[in-house]
């Protein structure tokens, strides 16, 4: 059985599609590195390290949009598209995770 078939992406700009790129792999590191879900911190390193290259890259598709006169984020276009990359999943790894219910 084949797995559902995802809904199509939306049409984005190359700078868009740079910026949901650059967007979601920042969130990808930033998970990676957050201390509140544990690993080791070898692992961590490594990806706060390469979250600076990820963060100029997501530096860059922003100024690239803002000098070429996009002016706004059309959020709804951006988030239908962060949704298809499975943004949600990937980013809930930057938050801290559910408290635990403490025991009686």
């Amino acid at each position: 059985m084949l797995p559902p078939e995802l809904p199509p992406l939306p049409a984005l700009t190359r700078a868009e599609g740079e910026l949901i790129d650059s967007y979601l792999a920042a969130a990808d590191l930033l998970g990676r590195a957050n201390p509140g879900r544990g690993g080791d911190t070898y692992a961590a390193l490594r990806a706060a390290q390469a979250l600076v290259a990820r963060a100029v890259s997501l530096r860059d598709a922003l100024a690239r949009m803002h000098a070429r006169g996009e002016t706004e984020l059309h959020a709804r276009t951006l988030e239908q598209a962060l949704r298809v990359l499975d943004g949600e999943r990937r980013t809930a790894r930057v938050a801290l995770p559910p408290q635990e219910a403490p025991e009686p």
